[in-house]
């Protein structure tokens, strides 16, 4: 990793090349890096892990996202935010061991995370969190909902670990952070805003958006760099505010939920897991580790308990098909396999049921015969199911 003054020296001479003095530039890159501080939070919990890395002790730091968190575009894995702030760790903390956890996942939002975080994350005892959702998910309550649930599973671990929020943005400035924000701040945890550090520049053209990013989402090694930084940033300002050694900070009890609470207690069910009740026409494909079907009229039914159920299956550009998802005999909701971009294949994630009873669910697909024009076949690909509001 570069020095945080060199990764300024490298924003810097972008702003000075679009006609800004040295002066101007360095009063700019001061201006955005205070911008991207959008709240220094609660950081009682950040204080803990610095006494016990301070200490000597393993700390261990994981990142939960989507593909800018996976490291999509950055030349390597280490240049990657998140390993860059793991490198802070280690730099400041020579003598603890740090492991860090990369849980990103491309294309997958917090409703996938709020249902895995569990089994990807929290099975190891973690530190320090920094959750980026802000691209993936839309400014909606929805997201808000499965949001508090990535942050309330993460908060009520007995070891207490922080949690920061990375927040980036698109081509055209666009996140969650409007109701990602009102969760943050409902918990006090720090929040990091790249978009508020960087849209000002951009709109101003003082900094293009390609000098960050080659595509319409995720960032260069720059534009991690600078991610990285925001956030060592306010770790910084934490750690010099440490109460001493004799005197360790009081951990604030996670508060009742702002919108919901059912995303706390979620289950999963990958499709190597899911044992079919009902079967006409389906196979498991190991390869693909789901369930396929190509022959219109198909019908698999699974059963998950849950009073919100989801289901997950592989969207891509080629031979794919249309699916029909009920659960319990309900109005079928309808699931598309194709879509028109040719970047690969996504897990696309649906909420197919709310507001059910307790106990388990009946959950029924059907092949249709029907498919998008463009497309030149019927494959359907179930990845899984989910659900969430399980009793604790």
């Amino acid at each position: 990793m570069l020095p945080p003054r060199l990764l300024m020296l490298d924003i810097l001479a972008i702003l000075t090349a679009l006609a800004l003095s040295g002066a101007q530039a360095e009063e700019h890159i001061d201006s955005l890096t205070a911008r991207s501080q959008l709240s220094a939070g609660d950081s009682a919990r950040l204080q803990l892990a610095f006494a016990k890395a301070q200490s000597g002790k393993p700390i261990t730091v994981g990142v939960i996202g989507g593909s800018i968190t996976q490291g999509a575009k950055a030349s390597n894995e280490a240049h990657r935010y998140g390993n860059l702030v793991a490198d802070w760790w280690r730099k400041t903390f020579p003598s603890a061991e740090i492991t860090f956890i990369n849980a990103g996942i491309g294309a997958t939002g917090s409703s996938y995370g709020a249902m895995r975080i569990q089994r990807d994350l929290l099975a190891r005892q973690l530190d320090f969190v920094i959750v980026e959702y802000a691209v993936n998910d839309p400014n909606t309550q929805a997201s808000a909902e499965t949001f508090e649930g990535v942050i309330r599973q993460i908060l009520n671990q007995p070891n207490h670990p922080a949690v920061l929020l990375l927040l980036m943005m698109n081509r055209n400035g666009a996140n969650a952070q409007e109701w990602f924000a009102k969760v943050g701040t409902h918990y006090g945890l720090p929040m990091v805003s790249y978009r508020d550090a960087f849209w000002p520049e951009i709109e101003a053209k003082r900094l293009r958006w390609e000098d960050l990013s080659p595509d319409e989402v995720h960032p260069n090694d720059r534009g991690h760099a600078e991610a990285a930084r925001f956030v060592e940033t306010a770790l910084e300002s934490a750690r010099q505010h440490s109460p001493p050694e004799d005197k360790p900070p009081a951990i604030a009890p996670v508060p009742a939920p702002l919108l919901t609470g059912a995303y706390e207690f979620t289950a999963l069910q990958e499709a190597a897991a899911m044992l079919p009740v009902t079967n006409q026409g389906w196979a498991y494909d190991e390869p693909s580790k789901s369930w396929k079907s190509e022959v219109p009229g198909s019908i698999i039914e699974f059963e998950i308990e849950g009073r919100t159920v989801f289901s997950m299956h592989h969207v891509i550009k080629g031979a794919r098909g249309r699916a029909t998802v009920s659960v319990d005999g309900a109005p079928p909701v309808l699931l598309e396999g194709w879509f028109n971009q040719t970047w690969g294949g996504y897990r696309q994630t649906n909420r197919i049921a709310d507001g059910l009873t307790p106990g388990k669910h009946r959950v029924r697909f059907e092949l249709r015969e029907d498919k998008n024009p463009a497309s030149t076949g019927n494959q359907f690909a179930i990845l899984g199911l989910g659900a969430a509001g399980l009793n604790p």
